[in-house]
């Protein structure tokens, strides 16, 4: 195996192993935690819903400073501390078990968003590092394929231990995967593309760091395109996985069973997406790829609508909604990595990291909205996510051609 595959190996392994141990450790708390004793002034959803919000807020927070320490340190540096750090948090997540403490168990979900949004940007970074300009794509599709993998195995995981719970085997999983996933970021030995830059974000505000962000990241055909696109596809993954429950149980009349399966399926689908779109995405441009998955999304999503059809085709209508979510955002991810911005690579992956994260929160209050507006209609959010597909797809078009009167000027 020469180096590159070996560096590949060990990147896309140890992401899988830090993103399942970030979803495992949360998922076993919303499963279990709830049956422990809790402030009385906190109830059941509001536990679950501060436990998720533990993991999504150290990116609104703490992403201009990942990017500021991804430009002044090594990234392999940074991942493998960061890696080292997940030790003694893995030990508080046991001794929350040990002791069923909520507050214990909250903090350390917390203190692992913390931990991963600090070297996020270094392993995104790697991937160019790795592979180079011409392999980004390829890179960009087996890592997020990974990073789904180990979500959807992460959250059935918990899910299964839940009904069969004991700490001490609950903490061994734990432990096992922080071993696992630090010893593949030590095998990681890759020489890093490292260029003099000033450093322009000097800023920790979250609100200045992405307004300069934006600024710098103009100088460079797509990249708010691309960072615009990311952000978007997490903001419908949301506001589709939260759907599928209300849709599946409400509305075709399915058990919670069933509608954990759908959402499976979704999962699959993106994945495999990822890996086509990466792979695809040699011989076919960045913008084609964007043009045809938005299409076909608003497609499946049209169809669902108007037929509402049975559970069985629902189901086949989201695997390929899911499988074109993924090519869409693969040569999203690719055109930020494409962009020649040195040093401040870091930087811009962090600002995508931070608006990504944004858009989070704005599905989880879109979904909120629509529901309480129709009495908990489900198609009414399906017909708000194929909405926000065709502004995506009409924003691509505009851009593209800005891009090409642009181009056509300077020469």
């Amino acid at each position: 195996m020469n180096n590159r595959r070996r560096n590949w190996l060990y990147l896309f392994t140890a992401n899988f192993f830090g993103i399942l141990n970030d979803n495992f450790i949360k998922h076993c708390l919303v499963f279990v935690a709830v049956l422990w004793s809790a402030p009385s002034w906190l109830s059941q959803s509001q536990l679950i819903s501060a436990i998720s919000a533990a993991l999504v807020i150290p990116y609104l927070l703490f992403s201009p400073l990942s990017g500021k320490i991804t430009v002044l340190y090594s990234k392999q540096t940074i991942f493998r501390v960061c890696k080292l750090a997940e030790f003694p948090i893995v030990a508080l997540a046991i001794v929350s078990f040990l002791t069923e403490s909520v507050l214990c168990g909250w903090l350390s979900v917390l203190l692992m968003g913390i931990q991963s949004c600090m070297y996020s940007p270094s392993k995104y970074g790697l991937i160019r590092d790795i592979g180079g300009k011409s392999r980004v794509n390829f890179g960009s599709g087996v890592f997020e394929t990974m990073a789904f993998l180990a979500i959807l195995v992460g959250t059935s995981l918990a899910a299964y231990l839940s009904d069969h719970y004991h700490p001490y085997l609950v903490g061994g999983l734990f432990f096992l995967f922080a071993v696992l996933g630090c010893l593949c970021c030590f095998g990681i030995h890759v020489k890093e593309e490292r260029t003099v830059a000033e450093d322009d974000f000097s800023t920790i505000n979250p609100i200045k760091f992405i307004v300069d962000s934006y600024r710098y990241a103009r100088q460079f055909k797509g990249l708010n395109a691309g960072v615009f696109g990311v952000s978007v596809f997490w903001l419908m993954g949301g506001l589709l996985q939260m759907n599928l429950v209300l849709h599946c149980t409400h509305t075709l009349a399915q058990s919670n069973t069933t509608a954990g399966i759908v959402m499976a399926i979704a999962a699959t689908g993106i994945a495999l997406g990822c890996t086509i779109g990466g792979k695809i995405g040699s011989f076919v441009s960045d913008r084609t790829l964007v043009f045809v998955g938005l299409s076909v999304m608003i497609l499946c999503l049209a169809i669902i609508v108007l037929v509402n059809p049975n559970v069985y085709i629902c189901a086949g209508l989201v695997f390929v909604l899911a499988f074109m979510g993924g090519c869409f955002e693969i040569p999203c991810l690719a055109m930020i990595q494409k962009a020649d911005t040195g040093q401040k690579n870091g930087q811009m992956l962090a600002y995508m990291n931070l608006i990504t994260f944004v858009f989070v929160l704005l599905g989880s209050f879109i979904f909120s909205l629509v529901t309480s507006l129709t009495n908990e209609n489900s198609l009414a959010v399906f017909i708000v996510i194929a909405f926000i597909c065709l502004l995506t797809l009409l924003y691509f078009v505009g851009t593209t051609c800005r891009e090409r009167v642009g181009d056509n000027c300077s020469n």
